[in-house]
This record gives structure tokens, C-alpha cells and sequence, in this order.
């Protein structure tokens, strides 16, 4: 199977390629979308910029913190109306609530818990809601942290974007502010681990052969040695992962040092040991497409091309 139109569509939209390369990607690829990307970034074809993650969808993020101890749930609607609606986020309070003192692990089990409120199970008084707002409503995701370490968060426009973070450290006023300000760096820029040691292996691989064929692509690197081109890799891997791993990006309240320096200044500080344990960050209704758009004439034109 080569190109259709869903494949090209969702192809576009992860890549921010055109149409017609979208198209020559899938034929080559059998219709292989992760290898159709692979193929358009070794081109030098793909959109940096566009992320499947970030398509919208409507809905609130909620995050509850109790000494050591938080929740954190997305719950999404299908308006913006719905939620920014008071009673909708009363709604979504209770269900932080209520997974706060949960022990579910996962959506499905807490759907089957008895409503704390009474009206049934979790499932069958969100189906009540959905007939009351006339909307579909979904419990999306949640994520659990229970330790006794010092837990920072952070909700961004009315709970746009959700950030928790743990830290291991004293207690105190500075190791909070710094937790708060670094929630408030997971929000703006996405980080997706913690350290380089957590990127997985796979990946990395991946990406150097990617980085690799398209560099050997350029006609601009075609005279330049396989060493010199190895050394190109690799500061192109040292750049992602300074974008991607919290704490090698640079403190944005401070750009003349790293996220690492800056929680090592707040230890000295402080005079006591601190680090970053792990976090976790949600943006209502990221991976959700809202609504379905028409390509079907664009797509007819890339097919007849």
C-alpha cells in the first residue's frame, strides 16, 4: 500500500510537509508513515516546527498537591465554552479530588469506582454529565506522585497546561521557588526527560542515522571528510538534547546558565544536597484532533501529480 488520502493527511500534519512530497514519501515507503517521516527529514522535506502533540482539543488540566503528595488529570470537552465553564471545572476539581484519595492505576480502574458523591460509579456519573452539558466529556490521563520529597507545581491559563515536579531537597521557601519556577519552565518548553542518561537508546540510534543520511545528502557536505561529518552529528544530538532534557536546557530566568547550574547554586545556597527526581507535564487535549478538516482537493491534486 502506498499513498491515500488519510496517510498524505496525516503525514501533512506531522510533518508540515506538502502535499505532493507527503505523497512520493508514502509511495517510497509502502505507505509506512514512521518511515515516510524518516524519509522526509533525510531530504531535509520535513517542518521542524509542526508536532503531532500539539493539535487542539478543548478541556481543563487539574493538579492537587498535599504535602508529599499530587494529582494531576486532564478532563476534555469538545468546547472552549464548556471549559471555561465554572460548574465543568467544579466537576473537574471533584475528580482530582477524588484521585487524590484514589489507589487506581490507570483510567479504567478509576472509571469503575463508586462516585464519592454517590450516583453511581466514576463512569456512569460522567455519562450523567455528558446528558446534562450536551457534550462529550473524557477522563483522559492522570499522573500519581506520592513520596515524602518536596512537590512543585504549576497550572498555566486556567489549566491550559499542567506541570508537577519532585524534587529531592529540604523543605524550605528556596528549594519551593526554584520547584515553582521550574514548573514553570516544563510548561513553556516541553522537556521531554530529565537527564541525557533517561533518553532512550533507540532513539538516539535513530536519530544519528537520520541526522547521518541527511547530512550526506547536502551537496554542501560533499567534499567534507566521514569524520568531520560524525562530528556534525553529534553537535546536532548535543543540541537536541539540550532541548529536550530539562536539565541541560538553559534556566530561562537566567539564560548564562543551565537548568543543572541553576539547581546546584539553589544547593549551595541552601547548604544542603538537592536534585530533580522526576516531573510530568500535561497540555489539554495534546495528540487530540478537534475537528476534521477538508484536503479532499488538495489531496485529488497530489494524487493526479
Amino acid at each position: 500500500m502506498g499513498a491515500t488520502p488519510a496517510l498524505i493527511k496525516e503525514l501533512r500534519e506531522l510533518t508540515g510537509s506538502g502535499m505532493t512530497d507527503c505523497k512520493k514519501a508514502l509511495d517510497e515507503t509502502g505507505g509506512d508513515i514512521k518511515k515516510a517521516i524518516e524519509f522526509l527529514r533525510e531530504k531535509g522535506l520535513a517542518a521542524a516546527a509542526k508536532k503531532s502533540g500539539r493539535i487542539a482539543a478543548e478541556g481543563v488540566v487539574a493538579v492537587k498537591v498535599d504535602g508529599g503528595k499530587a494529582i494531576m488529570v486532564e478532563v476534555n470537552c469538545e468546547t472552549d465554552f464548556v471549559a471555561i465553564n465554572p460548574d465543568f471545572k467544579a466537576y473537574v476539581d471533584e475528580i482530582a479530588e477524588q484521585l487524590f484519595n484514589s489507589s487506581a492505576t490507570d483510567v479504567p480502574a478509576f472509571m469503575a469506582e463508586a462516585w464519592a458523591k454517590g450516583g453511581g460509579t466514576v463512569e456512569e456519573v460522567l455519562k450523567g454529565k455528558i446528558a446534562t452539558i450536551g457534550e462529550n466529556l473524557n477522563i483522559r490521563r492522570f499522573a500519581r506522585f506520592e513520596n515524602d520529597k518536596v512537590i512543585a507545581s504549576y497550572v498555566h491559563g486556567g489549566g491550559k497546561i499542567g506541570a508537577v515536579l519532585v524534587i529531592d531537597g529540604p523543605n524550605n521557601d528556596a528549594v519551593k521557588e526554584m520547584g515553582y519556577n521550574l514548573c514553570m519552565q516544563i510548561a513553556a518548553l516541553f522537556p521531554r526527560y530529565l537527564r541525557v542518561e533517561d533518553v532512550d537508546q533507540d532513539y538516539l540510534e535513530s536519530e544519528r542515522k537520520i541526522l547521518d543520511t541527511a547530512a550526506k545528502n547536502d551537496p554542501a557536505n560533499a567534499s567534507k571528510p566521514a569524520n568531520v561529518i560524525e562530528k556534525m552529528v553529534e553537535g546536532r544530538i548535543n543540541k537536541q538534547m539540550k532541548e529536550i532534557c530539562l536539565l541541560e536546557q538553559e534556566y530561562v530566568k537566567d539564560t548564562s546558565m543551565t537548568v543543572k547550574a541553576y539547581v546546584e547554586s539553589v544547593a549551595k545556597a541552601v547548604g544542603a544536597d538537592v536534585s530533580l527526581v522526576n516531573f510530568e507535564c500535561f497540555e489539554k487535549g495534546a495528540g487530540i484532533e478537534k475537528k476534521q478538516e477538508d484536503f479532499a482537493e488538495e489531496v485529488a491534486k497530489a494524487m493526479q501529480g
